[in-house]
């Protein structure tokens, strides 16, 4: 399924998102080697980690079918897709 540049931009959005908040509760509830977190904290830390790892592997999938669409190397879309997403990571 091909994708326009706007639809990447939105799903890199999402899976950004999703990292501040396994970051987010990373760090509010302290690191787990530190602090025992309780069932209720792993299941939503563990939920959290799993749906920025899809959403980033989505994201992954969809910029290398972009680029190969639009016949461009992969470096250069991604690059655009971080000057859009304000991601300088």
């Amino acid at each position: 399924m091909a994708h326009t540049f706007d639809e990447l931009v939105a799903k890199q959005r999402a899976a950004d998102e999703a990292h501040s908040r396994v970051r987010q509760l990373r760090d509010a509830y302290g690191p787990p080697t530190r602090t025992k977190w309780s069932e209720h904290q792993t299941t939503t830390w563990e939920t959290a980690w799993r749906a920025w790892r899809d959403l980033a592997r989505d994201v992954r999938l969809a910029v290398t079918e972009y680029a190969r669409t639009e016949g461009r190397p992969l470096h250069e879309i991604e690059a655009e897709l971080k000057r859009a997403t304000g991601n300088h990571d």
